[in-house]
């Protein structure tokens, strides 16, 4: 389980093809203070250590995440938003993330607004998932209050530390991004499936 509070950035130092899984190679400020087997969210993908060497660790993508996320786009030198599992005790500052992509969308508009940005994404609207206004949502792993909720897009405003602490500066419009829907509303819109 995860926040959506970006602990760190990442850079992506080797991608390898192995059958039909992805072995990525990141290097990091917090590799020191990992272990196996330790679960790290990366762009919102809960992923498995597997390899730790100086400030390099390796985890690894099975077809499934490769289908369900952007992963499959990453290129070495691409930054990733990074967030170590929570620990019991601790505040949870955003929302209960458990770092299961629901599926990706794409930035349709990014807009300057005095000293804050507004991001607009779209979302194919056939897997049933929903936003709620003023609800959570998890963008590449941040955690995130949905404004101007609509059928298939939504927005959100970042706060300068946002932007600089996080990979948002880097998005673009048509940037493609992992969405992990608030479990609340995942709740609501499968409720509300069932009983059309």
């Amino acid at each position: 389980m995860f926040t959506g509070i970006i602990e760190t950035l990442g850079r992506i130092h080797e991608i390898r093809k192995d059958q039909n899984n992805l072995h990525i190679t990141v290097d990091s400020t917090i590799t020191n203070e990992l272990k196996i087997d330790q679960s790290v969210s990366h762009n919102g993908i809960c992923l498995t250590v597997v390899a730790i060497k100086d400030s390099l660790y390796t985890v690894t993508a099975i077809d499934e995440t490769i289908l369900k996320t952007n992963i499959g786009d990453w290129k070495e030198g691409d930054i990733v938003n990074l967030e170590r599992g929570m620990k019991l005790g601790d505040r949870l500052d955003g929302h209960i993330v458990q770092g299961h992509v629901d599926q990706t969308g794409t930035c349709i508009k990014i807009e300057e607004a005095h000293g804050s940005w507004n991001y607009t994404f779209e979302y194919d609207k056939n897997l049933s998932n929903i936003t709620i206004e003023k609800g959570s949502i998890t963008v590449n792993g941040v955690s995130l209050t949905v404004v101007n909720s609509k059928t298939n897009e939504f927005s959100v405003s970042i706060i300068p530390y946002t932007f600089e602490n996080t990979n948002f500066k880097n998005f673009k419009v048509g940037t493609k991004i992992n969405l992990e829907f608030d479990v609340v509303g995942k709740y609501i819109s499968r409720l509300y499936a069932t009983n059309k």
